[in-house]
């Protein structure tokens, strides 16, 4: 089963228990997920890896507000915003511990030979196709200028 009838069918479920975080975040989802089948050029389809995309995009956003929320002393809003980020989250892959985030990054900087920031950008390219999915973009970026400061 992929992604997209994953999610049809869970719309279902949470329908079923009367879960509203969980069907209003799903049912988000899923119409993002239409529009990417229903895209020019698309063809109908939607791979998996494209879904994970469109989900962890709608995962940062949702964070992102949340952040905006409680910087606007509206904890109500962030609470609520992050309900549906907890409800998409469950979708992505298994995200990567700090450690393990450390491990990764100083494996790719070995292998480019970097040795200061300058080597930055060389380092976040195959970071970033790497570790796509496993970590946050933040994350990575953080680490990466730590590591060769």
């Amino acid at each position: 089963m992929d992604l997209f009838d994953k999610i049809s069918e869970d719309i279902k479920e949470a329908m079923k228990a009367k879960d509203k975080v969980k069907l209003e975040a799903l049912r988000n989802v899923k119409k993002y997920f239409i529009e990417a089948k229903t895209a020019p050029g698309a063809n109908d389809t939607l791979t998996d890896e494209a879904a994970t995309k469109i989900i962890q995009k709608l995962v940062k956003q949702g964070k992102d507000s949340a952040e905006i929320f409680i910087g606007q002393n509206r904890q109500d809003l962030a609470e609520a915003e992050m309900a549906q980020v907890r409800a998409m989250e469950i979708y992505l892959p298994k995200q990567m511990t700090p450690e393990e985030l450390e491990a990764a990054i100083k494996a790719i900087i070995a292998e480019t030979g970097a040795t200061s920031a300058k080597d930055m950008g060389k380092v976040m390219g195959v970071a970033t196709k790497k570790l796509a999915g496993l970590a946050e973009g933040r994350a990575i970026s953080a680490l990466v200028k730590e590591l060769l400061a």
